[in-house]
Order: C-alpha cells, then structure tokens, then sequence
C-alpha cells in the first residue's frame, strides 16, 4: 500500500451550477445524536429510514457558522493519515507518499474531489485514498456507525469511519484506502481486516485487498456506505482523543464535558453532533486531543483536576462508543474559576494517558467577542491575554523572546529539525498554502527558488522565513492553528506530536 501516484493537474475544481445540482442529493443523510453521562452508554440504534436526514438538512440550511465548527471539530487526531503520529512508538511508520489532494467542502458534509489523471490519490481532510485509472469526479460523506449498528454483529468491531463515497464513472474507481483508528503494533498478524459494504437495508461483510499501520484497503465491487471492520484474537488497542466542551451559561462557575473517543472521525463527528443538538450551549476547548497512550477496551481510565473539581462518573470503563447512539461523557465542575489541569490515567499502571492545562483565556474571549456569557465579579485573576487571543486580534508583539512562559509553562519555537519534518510533509500545493494561511509574499517563494534548487530545502528555507517572522511565537501550536483548514494530516499530526513534547 506504499505505490506512489501520477500528480493530478490541478486537483479540486470550481464546481458549475450542474454539478452542484448533481451532488445535492447524491449522498444519503445522517442522524442526529443524543448524548448522556457515562454510565449510561445504549445501543439503541437508529432506524434505516430517511428520518435520519434531519441532521444533513440542517446542515445544508445555509448556516456557514455551523458547518465551520463542525469542519474544526473533525479536525485530525492521530492515525487518520498515510503517516502516524510521531509519539506513537508502537505504529509502523510506512512512509509510502500518496499525491495529496484537498477537496472542495459542500453542504451537507459532503467532499468533492476533481482527480485529472489516473493515480493514487489522498483526501487531505478525510486520509481517504483513491485509485483511479483515469479522470473522475469523486463526491463522499462520513456518515454515523450507529445508523447501521445491527448490521455489525460479534465477532467484528467497527475499525475505523464509515464513509459513502460515489463516482461519476463507477469502473473507474478502482479502490479505496479506508483510515482505521487501530495501533496495530506487533499484533497485526492476529487481527483480521475487512469491511461492511451496506447496499439497502442490507449488508455484505467483504474481504479487503491489504491493510497497513494506517488504512485498510478495498478493491471497489459498487458504490453505496463502506467502512473498516476488525476481528481480533488479542485485546484490541486505539489511537485515542480527548475532546473538551465548556458549557456557556451566566454562571460564575465553570461546567465542561469531556469525551474520550477512539480517533475514529464517524465516532468525532457524532459527538459534534451531539453538542450541537444539545438543549445547553457549548465552546469547543482548543487543546491536544491526541491521547500520548494507546487507550485498551475494558481497561480502567480516571480524570483527575487540579485543583480538584466535581467529576463525574470518578471512573469509566474505555468501550468504542462507534455503534451507540448516546455517547459518553465525563462532567467536570469548578466553583470558582481559574486554571487548572486536567489528566486522564489509567488505574492499572496509574500512567498519564492525556493532560491539559486550562486558562481563563481559552474561553473567555469567546465570551467577549459574542456577548455569550458576561465577565463575574467573583475574585478572578487578572493577567495578561493568552497568546493565542493576541495572534487572533493580530496584536502580537515584534518583541517577544525565543522562549515565552504564560502561567509558568515555556512554549519553545520550532527547531531546525522540527521545521525540516513538516517541509517534507508538503505536497505539491505547499505554495499555496504558504501564501493562504502563512501570509507569505510570492516574492518570498520566488526569491527562495532562486537561490535553491532542491524542493524540500525551499520549503524549509520557506517555514524558517516564516518562523524568523513571528520570533517568539514560531511554535508548534502556532504554525497548527495557521495551517490547520489546509495542511494535509500528516503535518497536522507532527505539529501535534512535537506540541505535546514541549
């Protein structure tokens, strides 16, 4: 699964008002999603019928700001990519280069990707991989296990999302690559990799052609809801993701929900979902999902706060939540608001599995900009805004230091050796992206091409431009947030890995 694909001549097109037409209704709907504290997981599941459009509807309703939260939240975790995470010692890393294409967003959730040529493409946003034999037009969703969750009987489990992908030229399309949210490690040869095919109201579990430490790979037999499934004779272990909601209310005190999920982007979405149906309003807390250990079904897992808070359950049992309806949450209340870490440790070994430190700053700007939520009068710390809220008010300052510290924690640039990794993760479309989300002149590019020939020092000489530009904030985290709605996942996965190193 490492074959390298022909380059696409000029990789997602302006779509003419045909085609728009021709995708409106091209890819079935999904279902909303209900949610509950942990506990009290069901499988209850959702009927076939076309009630679960109401969700797709919505989202095609014009609300850009709906579809733009929902696009943040799917952002990539771990292992969704060709690649996986640097932190993630126990993976293969097979560095076989797919030509990456980004795709245009419609409503509805829906991609469409334009492949010029024959080849072996990857979604930059959603780690699919195509294998065409000539020109096509390619349109998927990702829809929801749980509609489909009694086509899934024991002994498989959900691997990975579950994607409806169509084609305007069926024969064409010749595989696809599905991201699994599997550390495989040394077990691969115990497990066995196929997919559940759903045609109707029905479903066939078919082979698959391969798999790898990232994707598991199909040759296409039709087209209609395809997704990963696994049989495994050991204890199955996931790349995880915590995912953080903070409830926006008038109260003083501070109330979040928080997920653990496998990197599954079908499960991720859900809980987006989920939220957004909720009766309560939420902010999206923007920190590392990325779990730095493997998380195992049935193993033991605790949130811990410091200072220390009102959790609730104190303790769950990790499942897949992928085929339920309700997803599980952990609720975490402060009464009085000021920072504090959040840890995630799994009692057998009382390891560190996730943490996050949370400033006032991660949330109280959201309350500022829209009036959501107004400023208490209870004793709160006053400081200077995090630097995150100055890069988003372009304020920051010509003059910082290498190093900054905000409450205590050195946040480091980038190095050398850092900024050479992500150079090489760039695709053909590294100029645009440079002058798109980086702020980059096309005098700058040229001026780098001039003087060096080989492409991967232009794109380092190009990201070290940029890192001399911003100074003390040419960070991991910072170079994310800047390239977040373009960079492929495998860039977007190295930043978070060399974020969690800081």
């Amino acid at each position: 699964m490492s074959r390298r694909g022909q380059e696409p001549g000029s990789g997602a097109e302006s779509l003419s008002s045909d085609e728009k037409e021709m995708v409106a209704g091209g890819v079935e709907g999904e279902s909303s999603t209900e949610e509950h504290p942990a506990g009290e997981d069901s499988s209850e599941h959702s009927s076939s019928s076309t009630s679960e459009e109401e969700s797709d509807a919505e989202e095609s309703d014009g609300r850009r700001s709906d579809e733009e939260q929902e696009e943040k939240e799917l952002l990539p975790c771990c292992d969704s990519g060709a690649n996986c995470l640097p932190s993630c010692e126990h993976c293969r890393n097979e560095n076989g280069q797919k030509e990456q294409v980004t795709p245009r967003r419609l409503a509805g959730g829906q991609y469409i990707m334009h492949l010029d040529t024959e080849g072996t493409y990857q979604c930059s946003l959603t780690g699919l991989i195509f294998e065409v034999t000539k020109a096509v037009r390619i349109t998927y969703s990702l829809l929801s296990w749980s509609k489909y969750a009694n086509l899934v009987e024991k002994p498989w489990i959900v691997g990975g999302p579950l994607f409806d992908v169509r084609c305007d030229s069926a024969p064409a399309l010749t595989s696809i690559q599905f991201p699994h949210s599997l550390c495989l490690g040394d077990h691969g040869a115990g497990m066995a990799f196929k997919v559940l095919h759903i045609k109707g109201e029905g479903a066939a579990i078919e082979p698959s052609a391969d798999y790898s430490a990232s994707h598991v790979k199909w040759l296409v037999s039709s087209l209609s809801p395809v997704g990963p499934l696994i049989q495994s004779q050991e204890p199955v272990q996931y790349h995880g993701a915590v995912i953080l909601y903070k409830v926006v209310d008038e109260h003083p005190s501070l109330s979040f929900r928080v997920y653990v999920a496998t990197n599954n982007d079908s499960f991720i979405k859900d809980i987006s979902r989920a939220i957004k149906h909720s009766n309560k309003k939420f902010i999206k807390i923007d920190k590392p999902p990325v779990c730095q250990k493997l998380l195992q079904k049935g193993k033991r897992y605790r949130l811990v706060c410091e200072p220390e808070a009102e959790i609730t359950p104190e303790e769950i049992e990790f499942v897949d939540g992928s085929l339920l309806k309700l997803k599980s949450y952990i609720e975490v209340y402060l009464e009085k608001p000021d920072d504090f870490t959040l840890s995630l440790v799994e009692l057998e070994s009382d390891a560190t599995v996730w943490k996050a430190k949370l400033r006032e700053s991660d949330w109280i700007h959201y309350d500022q900009n829209k009036n959501e939520q107004k400023r208490s009068a209870v004793s709160v710390k006053k400081r200077k805004p995090a630097l995150s809220i100055l890069e988003e008010d372009g304020l920051c300052s010509k003059k910082q230091r290498t190093s900054n510290k905000a409450d205590g924690i050195e946040t480091k640039n980038l190095t050398d050796q850092q900024l050479m990794v992500i150079a090489k993760l760039f695709g053909r479309q590294w100029r645009e992206i440079a002058i798109e989300c980086l702020q980059m002149e096309m005098k700058d590019i040229e001026q780098i091409q001039a003087t060096e020939e080989e492409v991967n020092m232009q794109k380092f000489l190009l990201l070290s431009k940029w890192r001399d530009r911003e100074q003390g904030n040419g960070t991991a985290e910072a170079l994310y947030k800047s390239l977040h709605e373009k960079a492929s996942y495998e860039i977007l996965q190295a930043l978070q890995g060399f974020s969690a190193q800081c």
